[in-house]
């Protein structure tokens, strides 16, 4: 059932109601003639004439588009004219009333006491009309809104995954390439990891989440495919811990630029280097800490420019707005670089 039906019923449901009202109300012995229904159904006939006026007219053409003087004049008028008709209207009808229910002349109160309340009442119609109006206008306006901020964040992770397949194939291949200047059997070892890698890349990545052990499955291959071109004197650590089964869900490929910078940058042709890298996970969080040996690059060697970890950041915006936390620091004076991952409240996030 469409929204616009269910609001069709609830309009005819509370306006039947309010009709009905009066023979709900009445006592045992009130006979309730059809010229006695049509004298009491004045009153709902007449907040219903204010209701509308105001719920398909006077608010979308004049509140909603800023002419609001023009609305408030056209319901002042309008409200003290069916105000005056519908009391001119109840004090002609009313001698049909038998004597109890009859009001009589002398104890009836002035005649401004009852125009008053009629437009009080109708004030009243009139002010929740446009309400309902400006509340179902906003709803519709946030659904738009939600709708093209989710489409545009589908295109802006569509485009995300586009950048990271070259980005990540081209290192993974200059480190290929350096290896088969000296070493022709690692190298076609390091071609058969990156066969591995490729089919996370072209068939995981094209998801928006993958199963967690999946995503470090692929992290395994590809840092033993880092590991066939170092020397003995880097040492390289992977620590996991995660549930099982492990049902927990990750957007592919988010942690993989933060290892690729940590091999970059955390590796000394010369001196002893390390990087150590830990995931951990449970039923609340999701963490990634990396600790490397920290050897920048120098300005001449400027390969990737930075692409891979503005990548990082995208992403993790895109994806886990408001509920991750990304910190790196430089540690040991300057001899060691730490980043660290921490994706928050993973039931939400793997819904």
């Amino acid at each position: 059932m469409n929204n616009k039906r269910v609001t069709y019923i609830i309009h005819v449901a509370i306006w039947t109601l309010m009709f009905l009202s009066p023979l709900m109300q009445s006592a045992h012995d009130d006979v309730m003639t059809l010229h006695k229904f049509v004298f009491i159904s004045a009153v709902p006939l007449s907040l219903l004439i204010v209701f509308y006026a105001n719920y398909s007219w006077l608010t979308p053409k004049y509140f909603a588009t800023g002419n609001k003087q023009t609305y408030f004049v056209i319901n002042a008028i309008m409200i003290l004219f069916v105000g005056m008709a519908l009391h001119a209207w109840l004090e002609m009808t009313h001698p049909i009333y038998e004597a109890p229910l009859h009001i009589r002349e002398k104890e009836r109160p002035m005649t401004l006491f009852f125009v008053l309340r009629n437009i009080f009442n109708l004030s009243i119609s009139a002010a929740i009309a446009t309400t309902i109006q400006l509340a179902t206008r906003w709803q519709v306006s946030e659904n738009a809104r939600r709708e093209a901020e989710t489409a545009r964040t589908n295109a802006e992770l569509k485009n995300l995954r586009s950048q990271i397949n070259p980005h990540f194939l081209l290192n993974t291949l200059n480190n290929i390439y350096a290896l088969t200047e000296f070493d022709t059997t690692r190298a076609q070892q390091a071609i058969h990891e990156l066969s591995k890698l490729l089919r996370h890349i072209l068939y995981d990545n094209q998801q928006k989440f993958v199963n967690l052990k999946s995503e470090i499955q692929f992290l395994t291959n590809y840092i033993n495919l880092m590991k066939i071109r170092l020397s003995p004197n880097v040492d390289v650590s992977f620590h996991t811990s995660i549930p099982e089964p492990c049902n927990l869900m990750v957007a592919p490929l988010i942690f993989i630029s933060l290892i690729e910078n940590a091999f970059k940058h955390g590796v000394s042709a010369t001196q002893p280097s390390y990087i150590h890298i830990s995931i951990d996970a449970d039923e609340k969080t999701i963490s990634c800490f990396i600790r490397n040996s920290n050897y920048p690059k120098g300005d001449k060697d400027r390969s990737g420019h930075g692409i891979g970890l503005k990548q990082v950041a995208d992403r993790l915006e895109l994806m886990y707005h408001g509920k991750y936390e990304w910190k790196t620091w430089i540690g040991n004076e300057g001899k060691e670089y730490s980043s660290k991952i921490i994706i928050y409240d993973t039931k939400v996030c793997n819904n």
